[in-house]
């Protein structure tokens, strides 16, 4: 309330604010302790997956249950969100794992269960036994976990329903045919599941080389140590862009609404993989970079352009790969890091510092790899820009006033 004198006659608006400033910092700090931020980005890019295993599920026990009239057609669902949530991007192997290990468990189960009966040690007797024989079969994983738990059922459900056994097998048959029906009906936009999974780890990866470069221009070796750090912790979106393409690829490869741009999420999938290279490439550059700090050796301020050029080459190829255009721009940012690394190389650097320009040569490699470049071009286009800048200086040099 405010009094005539134009005073607050409640509680004070300091306190207010501390309060607020509180609760704030305890939510932000809850947040970060549970990982929500990075929770946040797994629920929206996996969140089709709970559409797809329950229209699954759904289509699995109608077509199990209505269509083929088995009264109890549990394995047909489970097969169904089995197969759904076995591995985005990897379903078509899943899904035989999954046949594999559910057929495993059928066998062994009914087979002993009708010779030893029910019971705890059958119980434990009849899983061991079907995973055993499901480790024959396969290498493990989904096969491992599907036997075991299909020889539970089996072993509970068996006193109750018998004569079940081929009925089993044709509803997890049914249950991993409707489910990759259904993601080839209801597939991800595989653009858009890309540019999800991208997005925060091309921020974060652009962040720390800024925060870095800042780092080994002012000689902050702690800052450029927290850099490397930064760089170290990129594995959990990392993976989740890895796991983005190969749910792309998978989109791709079922709707055949999209079959003609396979070769391009190919192209990812190429490209993905050498970012994780340039990612640590770049912390080995970092590591030496902060060595080469701490140890006093000169710091010419091509290093620290060199590395603020990475970090602009990939906000712009962000933006190129969402737009779909050529990385040309991107390209010349790339090769102009290996410019000042040459300038800096000729400026004389010490024993750190020659690790930290043959680093940048390696990450200007791999980041040429991902917008598309081979191996023998990308290598070919680093060595000769270099050299030629390193030419080019030495004209320079002996062309200068007052030298012989």
């Amino acid at each position: 309330m405010i009094t005539a004198d134009g005073q607050d006659g409640g509680r004070p608006r300091g306190a207010s604010n501390r309060l607020v400033a509180v609760v704030a910092r305890t939510v932000s700090g809850v947040s970060r302790w549970i990982g929500w931020p990075e929770r946040r980005r797994t629920l929206e890019l996996y969140a089709i997956l709970a559409v797809q295993a329950g229209v699954a599920a759904a289509l699995a026990w109608f077509v199990a249950h209505t269509v083929l009239g088995h009264p109890s057609p549990v394995f047909a669902p489970s097969a169904a969100v089995g197969t759904i949530a076995a591995a985005i991007g990897r379903r078509t192997r899943r899904t035989v794992e999954l046949l594999i290990g559910v057929l495993a468990g059928i066998v062994v189960g009914d087979a002993l269960v009708w010779v030893i009966g029910t019971g705890p040690w059958q119980t434990g007797t009849v899983v061991t036994l079907a995973i055993l024989l499901a480790l024959t079969l396969s290498r493990g994983g989904q096969v491992v976990t599907q036997a075991g738990g299909t020889a539970v059922l089996i072993v509970t459900l068996a006193p109750v329903q018998r004569g079940l056994e081929v009925p089993r097998i044709i509803d997890a048959v049914v249950g991993g045919v409707i489910a990759v029906l259904v993601v080839a009906v209801l597939p991800v936009n595989p653009t858009r599941l890309i540019q999800r999974a991208a997005r925060p780890l091309f921020a974060a990866l652009i962040e720390q080389l800024h925060e870095a470069a800042e780092g080994l221009s002012s000689g902050d070796a702690d800052k450029l140590a927290a850099a490397r750090d930064g760089l170290a912790e990129l594995d959990a979106p990392l993976k989740l862009l890895h796991d983005a393409v190969s749910g792309a690829e998978e989109a791709v490869a079922v709707s055949p609404a999209r079959w003609h741009r396979r070769r391009e999420f190919d192209h990812y999938r190429r490209g993905t993989r050498y970012l994780g290279l340039s990612i640590q490439g770049g912390q080995e550059l970092l590591r030496r970079a902060a060595t080469a700090v701490r140890d006093g050796e000169p710091i010419p301020s091509g290093l620290p352009s060199a590395v603020h050029y990475f970090g602009d080459a990939l906000a712009l190829l962000q933006i190129e790969m969402e737009s779909r255009h050529e990385p040309d721009r991107s390209e010349r940012l790339i090769l102009t890091a290996v410019d000042r690394a040459a300038e800096a190389y000729r400026e004389g650097v010490g024993f750190s510092g020659n690790v930290v320009v043959a680093q940048i040569r390696t990450v200007a490699t791999d980041l040429l790899r991902v917008i598309g470049r081979t191996e023998q071009e990308a290598s070919a286009r680093v060595r000769e820009r270099f050299d030629r800048r390193q030419g080019d200086g030495a004209a320079e040099d002996s062309a200068a006033p007052g030298r012989p």
